[in-house]
């Protein structure tokens, strides 16, 4: 069994759509998708993934599942409950005029001067007690995120049994996901046996980029996931399309013209 995780076009999230840009990428990996023999389709809720989908649901002939829990990772910090966990953030913190409080932000958009002093973020049980993940909601939706991916790999054969999968009946299906950046570090995390900031801090994927997970089964009855290919653009190699710069941050300081 292959799992593909495939990021929505580059997004105006203003809209919850796509820029011109994105609905280009998304165009160009509707011409590529064939290549990539899915069996079957889930996506977001949100309407970026949905917009990004439509053009390859449309070049497959196929439809698609949509899962709420698909939707992008927003587990929420509330910087009103600790001034020590709000130097994960410093001066991204915004207020709101009306009440003189902080805003609740995406938890784990943090910046590297905390997580860099805070190591128990990257251990597989610790991160749950980091001070900015006690003042958030994030392990209530981590815990429905996973235990929906569970049920869902469950349904198709593969049952977590600590480090492992039992295998009950294994398959072959070639298996599509059009969702988010933060939502597919999760999962990636959670079939790593990882903490979800690992990938989250540590890796970056392009709008539209594929990532493919295979099974493995070296054992009889024993599984496990391997990512085998991740933020693939080959597509819009192809096109001769620049990725755009969605999930990324200024490579140097100094380059304004690039997110900090």
């Amino acid at each position: 069994m292959k799992l593909i995780f495939i990021r929505h076009g580059d997004p105006d999230y203003e809209i919850d759509g796509l820029t011109e840009k994105g609905q280009r990428e998304a165009q160009f990996l509707a011409g590529y998708i064939k290549n990539y023999n899915i069996d079957e389709i889930y996506m977001s809720p949100l309407g970026r993934a949905q917009k990004t989908a439509e053009y390859s649901l449309k070049a497959l002939g196929k439809e698609a599942v949509t899962y709420d829990w698909l939707k992008e990772f927003s587990a929420q910090f509330d910087p009103n409950l600790s001034e020590s966990a709000r130097q994960a953030y410093k001066t991204e913190l915004k207020t709101d005029p009306a009440t003189g409080k902080y805003e609740t932000r995406i938890l784990w958009d943090m910046l590297p001067s905390y997580y860099g002093a805070h190591p128990e973020l990257f251990d597989k049980d610790a991160w749950r007690n980091a001070e900015p993940v006690i003042y958030s909601d994030m392990c209530k939706v981590y815990d429905y995120v996973v235990s929906s991916f569970d049920e869902f790999l469950r349904r198709q054969g593969y049952e977590k049994d600590g480090l492992i999968f039992k295998i009950n009946e294994s398959n072959d299906k070639v298996i599509a996901f059009f969702c988010h950046y933060g939502i597919t570090s999760v999962l990636l995390s959670y079939l790593w046996n990882v903490s979800p900031f690992v990938p989250l801090q540590f890796i970056a994927l392009a709008p539209t980029s594929v990532t493919i997970v295979a099974s493995e089964e070296r054992e009889k009855g024993i599984g496990t996931f391997r990512t085998i290919g991740m933020g693939d653009i080959t597509h819009l190699n192809i096109a001769g399309e620049e990725p755009s710069f969605s999930a990324r941050f200024c490579e140097r300081y100094e380059n304004k013209n690039e997110r900090h």
